[in-house]
Parts: C-alpha cells; sequence; structure tokens
C-alpha cells in the first residue's frame, strides 16, 4: 500500500517524520502535532485506494501529498498563508484542478457500460461544477471557522473569499477542458494524461474507455512505424 511511490512523495514523508520528531525532542509541541497530523493525512488516500481497490496513478498521488504538505504543515506551521500573498491562490488553483480531473473520472465512471455515451461537453460541466462546488463549500466552512471560533481563516473577507473562487473557477476551468480534449480530441498530453492513466490503472471498472485508450495507443504506435518507414524509403522527398 506504501510501495511504488514516487520519489516525491517519498521525500515528503521523509522530511514530516524527521520534523515532527525534532519539534517533539525540541518541546514544540504544536509542530509536532501538525506534522504528525500532515503525514496522517497523506497516508488516508492510500488507504482508502487500498480500501476500493483503486490504483491513483503515481504523480497524481505525489500532487495530493504535496497538496497537504503545502496548506497543512507549511501553511499552518510555518504560517507560509502571511508569508506569501499568492500561496492560498496558488493552493486554490492547484486543488480546483485536482478535483477537476477527480470529476471527470467519476463522471466517467458513471456513463460507463454498455451504453457509454458521455458527451465531451456534458462532460467538462460536470467536473467543473464538482470542482467549483467542493471550492464553495470550503469557503463556507471558512466562514463559519471564523463565525464560530473566531479564527481568521477568511482573511481579508469577501475580498479573499471571492478572490478564491475566482481562482477555483479558473483551475476548474484547466481541468474541464482536459477532460473535453480527452474525449472530443483524444488528448494523452498534459492533464489528460492524468485522466488517461487512471482509467488504465483501473480498467476493470473502464473496461470500455481503457480499450478505447489502448486502440488509439496501437493506432499512434502504426502510424509512427509507416512515417518511419517511409523516411527510411525516401517517400515525400521533395528534393528529386
Amino acid at each position: 500500500m506504501l510501495r511504488g511511490h514516487s520519489f516525491i512523495t517519498y521525500t515528503v514523508w521523509a522530511i514530516l517524520i524527521v520534523a515532527s520528531v525534532a519539534a517533539f525532542v525540541l518541546g514544540d509541541l504544536m509542530i509536532g502535532a501538525v506534522g504528525l497530523a500532515t503525514l496522517a493525512l497523506s497516508f488516508a488516500p492510500a488507504f482508502m485506494a487500498e480500501r476500493w481497490h483503486l490504483k491513483i496513478p503515481v504523480y497524481f498521488y505525489s500532487g495530493i501529498v504535496l497538496f497537504l504538505f503545502g496548506t497543512v504543515f507549511l501553511g499552518e506551521a510555518f504560517n507560509f498563508y502571511e508569508r506569501f500573498w499568492w500561496w492560498d491562490l496558488f493552493l486554490h488553483g492547484t486543488s480546483a484542478m485536482g478535483f477537476g480531473i477527480v470529476g471527470v473520472v467519476l463522471t466517467l465512471l458513471m456513463f460507463e457500460g454498455d451504453q457509454y455515451a458521455a458527451p465531451p461537453y456534458a462532460v467538462a460541466g460536470i467536473s467543473f461544477s464538482f470542482a467549483v462546488t467542493i471550492g464553495a463549500v470550503w469557503e463556507i466552512f471558512e466562514f463559519g471557522m471564523d463565525q464560530l471560533f473566531g479564527m481568521n481563516m477568511q482573511k481579508s473577507g469577501l475580498v479573499d473569499t471571492m478572490t478564491d473562487l475566482m481562482v477555483d473557477c479558473f483551475g476548474a476551468g484547466l481541468a474541464a477542458m482536459s477532460g473535453y480534449a480527452f474525449l472530443k480530441f483524444r488528448s494523452r498530453y498534459g492533464l489528460s494524461a492524468i485522466i488517461s492513466e487512471f482509467i488504465l490503472r483501473n480498467r476493470r471498472f473502464f473496461r470500455r474507455a481503457a480499450r478505447e485508450i489502448e486502440t488509439d495507443g496501437k493506432a499512434e504506435t502504426h502510424l509512427d512505424r509507416l512515417e518511419t518507414h517511409s523516411r527510411t524509403m525516401g517517400v515525400g522527398r521533395s528534393d528529386d
């Protein structure tokens, strides 16, 4: 369950373990507790994937771990939100892209089967709505924490909330366009590549979609071979 991850993931885990132990030794209980909490949260997706028999793409999982590291550990324990004005916006944008990709995958899962007919625009719309909804719920959570416990999660209030939501829309829009390109134009690059990898790693849930990806891959390989053969035989040369 904790094997087969990227170097990035293992590096973050090592930093959290060392930092937590050092913090407890030095008597900084807050840093130590936040470090262990971040470590536990970063393990959670692996446990959930194991429980549901899912295989998360390696670098998508790395993105989850880095997001938690930046949000909880660096953001709260080392006050990156106050040190860098763009820190919160960066995390909102990347998380929106991540949730947008999850929205694409979940939508494709709903349409999977003999009646597989997920219109690209519908997948894009649903994934966008999914990601923005999560962002909106988070802003409600921040407002509730500020009102109930006197915290300052919203920073500048309405301006902070609206800016976060606009960034969420931008990140969700990028993910939605990637989902559209994946279905409409059979794109397998950028964020679309993550969608493709997730489907191939979980082909028992996406049998039809996985077959289409593999068919596209074989077709591309065949075309590459033909182009190589043509160049070798001098076909298409214009210098004669």
